[in-house]
């Protein structure tokens, strides 16, 4: 039977694959019949995510700093070379710095836009070439519900993912015409192993008031895993251009 929501056999590109939610992600996703193709600057961490992915799928591994954008096309070249034409991208990777706004300093902004922003378009434009998509392929980004509601001390990384969701509209423009489409995801506060830890260093109050904001707890990786499946289906073939938040209801106070 035809399943719309179904990605088995689609071949898909994970950034920031070496751990957290990327890394959740690249496993569900070859769980459930994907190819993959992993990109992250970290080797050994890289290797482990793929030892936990399914081993029947085919798995490319790539080490690339996404700033690069000579380095980010050749990878993709190798990669398609050696997997297959890439149907859809998740970009996971991304970097924040926590200051107060005073004592951010311009070369802080700069690395966290270069990654953040600049990174997905280096990651995205050699795959609109030609040879390197597949029939209507689709974008994923991740954002985050930052841009939306304020947050104290990350000025640079909510206005990097603000540009992120401004940005998807402009290419979503672009790109229906080839049946492309391009959306991103805004998480809330998602227990990766990093979170987890961030939430074992704080008071018990300080727990209970993160945990208060979300009014069906705290998110898990596979929350959003399971978002990205669907937006990188058939199954999401009429959207395109929009922000999906999935915070367990945070933006809904």
């Amino acid at each position: 039977m035809y399943n719309p929501l179904a990605i088995a056999g689609k071949t898909i590109l994970v950034t920031g694959a070496a751990s957290g939610i990327g890394r959740q992600c690249a496993v569900d996703f070859s769980n459930a019949g994907a190819n993959l193709i992993l990109l992250d600057l970290n080797h050994e961490a890289l290797a482990t995510t793929k030892e936990l992915c399914n081993p029947e799928v085919k798995c490319f591994c790539g080490v690339v700093d996404l700033t690069l954008e000579e380095a980010v096309t050749a990878i993709v070249s190798e990669a398609v070379a050696a997997v297959a034409p890439i149907d859809g991208l998740l970009h996971c990777a991304g970097i924040e710095k926590t200051l107060p706004f005073h004592k951010l300093s311009g070369e802080d902004y700069k690395k966290i836009y270069n990654v953040n922003v600049l990174g997905s378009l280096n990651v995205m434009k050699p795959i609109m070439k030609g040879k390197n998509h597949g029939e209507n392929t689709r974008f994923v980004l991740i954002s985050s519900i930052t841009s939306l509601v304020g947050r104290p001390g990350v000025a640079a990384y909510a206005a990097s993912k603000g540009a992120i969701q401004s940005m998807v509209k402009t290419i979503a423009l672009e790109i229906a015409p080839k049946g492309m489409t391009i959306n991103c995801i805004s998480p809330g506060t998602i227990l990766t192993p990093l979170m987890q830890q961030l939430m074992e260093s704080l008071t018990e109050e300080q727990r209970k008031e993160r945990q208060e904001g979300f009014p069906l707890g705290l998110g898990k990786p596979s929350d959003i895993a399971n978002a990205a499946m669907f937006l990188l289906s058939d199954g999401a073939r009429w959207i395109t251009g929009q922000n999906i938040v999935v915070d367990g209801g945070y933006t809904s106070r």
